[in-house]
Order: structure tokens, then sequence, then C-alpha cells
């Protein structure tokens, strides 16, 4: 994948349609059956770190759970269903090593396709976690 001189991917540009307060994506969201069971599979098989774990709501009723790799500043909350069955959403992580990851995920019983890469397309592996939410493990390309 090629990139402009200024760091941007061709094509992108810095132009927005409407102005906003909004200046990070810092959260993501996955849906989980079980807060408890997710908590120890990001934490004890993925290496995640216990971010927040807090009541919230009205009553107190609902938990607030957050995950992240050590040293990221974005999270990962971990909800339980509202409307809808756990799973079906996504992120992306970023590793130096993505074959070395590969090769640990898969020694603990991580089901995950091997990893890939294509003509501009960078190292990438991806795996499910045991809702069925899906996470691409990827190796940034150098500039």
């Amino acid at each position: 994948m090629s990139s402009s001189r200024d760091g941007r991917l061709p094509g992108m540009s810095t132009n927005t349609q409407a102005s906003t307060t909004i200046n990070n994506l810092g959260v993501a969201m996955f849906t989980v059956a079980d807060q408890d069971a997710a908590i120890a599979w990001y934490t004890g098989t993925m290496g995640f770190e216990l971010r927040a774990d807090v009541p919230f709501g009205p009553n107190g009723e609902y938990r607030w759970v957050e995950v992240a790799p050590p040293g990221s500043t974005a999270r990962l909350a971990l909800n339980s269903p509202m409307n809808d069955e756990p799973g079906g959403g996504g992120i992306g992580v970023e590793t130096h090593d993505v074959r070395g990851e590969y090769a640990r995920l898969t020694a603990l019983g991580v089901e995950a396709d091997p990893p890939m890469e294509g003509d501009g397309a960078p190292l990438l592996f991806m795996l499910r976690d045991p809702d069925g939410n899906n996470i691409a493990v990827v190796e940034p390309q150098q500039a």
C-alpha cells in the first residue's frame, strides 16, 4: 500500500464535511455473552489489561468493562447484549510480529486463519473471540 509524501493514503484528504468536537477514536465496543468470561479471555489469552469494570445506569444495573493492550490509548469495551445476540463486531489490532503473535495464540488453542499478505496489503491474520467478534491482527507496513 503506497502512501503520499505527507503520510496519507492516496485519495485521502483532511477535508471534513462538517465541524466537530470529536478528536479521537478511543473506544471500540464488542457485544459479549458473559462479561466475566470475556475479561478472562482478553486478559488471559490476548494479554490485554483490564482498564475498567464499574457499574453504571440509573440503578447501577449495568457494567462498563474496558480492556486494552498494554500501552494502548484505545480501549475495547465489552458490553452485554442489549437487543441482539453477542458477536458480529470487528476491530484491528497491531503488532510488530504477526507471525510470532499467530504462533503464540494458536499454541494457546485460539482458532485463527493463517497469516496472509497481498501486493500492497499488510501482513495480517484473522481470529474470532469466543463470542464471534472478529479481530484482525495487523503488522503495520514500514514507510
